[in-house]
């Protein structure tokens, strides 16, 4: 779905991408033909429930899936024209300390308990691009200026607190403030409220927002909810069990919902008008190790024909740059 943005010079570009998982009866044919572009300064949501792909399309662009547990049998991942699956793991380097950042959705997963913020924060400096050179001080106002701007007061001591001695909210704050401390040109935040109560969740997607457009940084923001997606994100593409099924400017997805899963997921939010319990979908996602031929959505589809359970629909344009992959559309 990446021909929405053809001649818009996308930071990021991702074709046809499989992965596949080794596990012990074979593979788990996760990822199957994954299509995704983030323009420079854009914000893409990527929406499904949990296990539909979402951290592990993200997790490849960076390269973080350990070697030994996965194979890429198709697929391209273009980060600013050049192929990261032809990268060297010192190009990789590159790009991690110095370009792409990532923001996880347990902060205290993110954080070690026996350093303190400021040694954390300043390892992050020392090995960035912009901070090699720098003196210890001009690395430690860094960090403090990186604090200050997650909205975090009293920076100095926060830097000599342990990740303990803060509360959900403030891990998490400092995770995009690590993410935030060099300057970046893409950020992926992967549900970076999950673990949180709801206001703070709210406090901190505020955050990240008004950073990410203070610096016209590109963003990619994983999340299963799709009011989440709409307040945050210029454009969605919703995920289903390892394909991109639906794409398309966030007011126009609201406007104009055409794939059978996205009508789902928009059924099954809570209303503050009430009306009782939402329908939701029944049934969950296939076995990845025996993945259904035909399109993947086809068993928990009431639309479903003989031609969606032998055959995987095509992307079809929708028009104004929504995509749509369903036989029926």
């Amino acid at each position: 779905m990446h021909e929405q943005h053809e001649g818009d010079n996308p930071i990021l570009e991702i074709k046809n991408l499989k992965l596949w998982y080794k596990v012990y009866k074979g593979y788990s044919k996760v990822l199957d033909g994954v299509n995704l572009t983030v323009r420079r300064g854009e914000k893409v949501g990527i929406v499904g429930e949990a296990g539909c792909g979402k951290t592990t399309t993200v997790k490849s662009i960076l390269g973080i899936i350990p070697e030994k547990r996965y194979v890429i049998p198709e697929g391209q991942i273009f980060y600013k024209g050049r192929d990261i699956l032809e990268m060297s793991e010192r190009e990789l380097n590159g790009i991690r300390s110095g370009e792409i950042s990532m923001i996880y959705q347990e902060p205290a997963a993110a954080l070690n308990p026996v350093f303190t913020i400021g040694q954390q924060m300043m390892d992050v400096v020392r090995y960035s691009s912009q901070g090699k050179g720098k003196t210890k001080q001009e690395q430690k106002e860094m960090v403090l200026r990186a604090i200050n701007e997650v909205f975090i007061p009293d920076a100095e001591r926060i830097f000599a607190f342990y990740p303990s001695q803060l509360s959900g909210g403030m891990k998490q704050r400092i995770c995009i403030a690590m993410a935030i401390m060099t300057q970046r040109d893409l950020m992926i935040a992967d549900e970076p409220g999950t673990a949180l109560d709801v206001t703070i969740q709210d406090q901190v997607h505020r955050t990240l927002n008004e950073l990410v457009e203070k610096r016209n940084m590109s963003l990619i923001m994983i999340t299963h909810s799709l009011g989440v997606a709409r307040e945050l994100t210029d454009s969605i593409n919703v995920m289903y069990a390892g394909n991109v099924v639906e794409s398309a400017q966030t007011k126009d997805l609201f406007k104009r919902t055409l794939h059978p899963y996205t009508i789902g997921l928009m059924e099954a939010v809570p209303r503050l008008t009430g009306g009782g319990i939402q329908s939701g979908i029944y049934g969950s996602i296939p076995d990845y190790l025996y993945p259904p031929p035909g399109c993947r959505f086809a068993p928990r589809c009431q639309r479903a024909t003989d031609e969606c359970r032998e055959q995987k629909p095509p992307v079809r344009d929708a028009g104004d740059g929504h995509w749509v992959a369903c036989w029926h559309i």
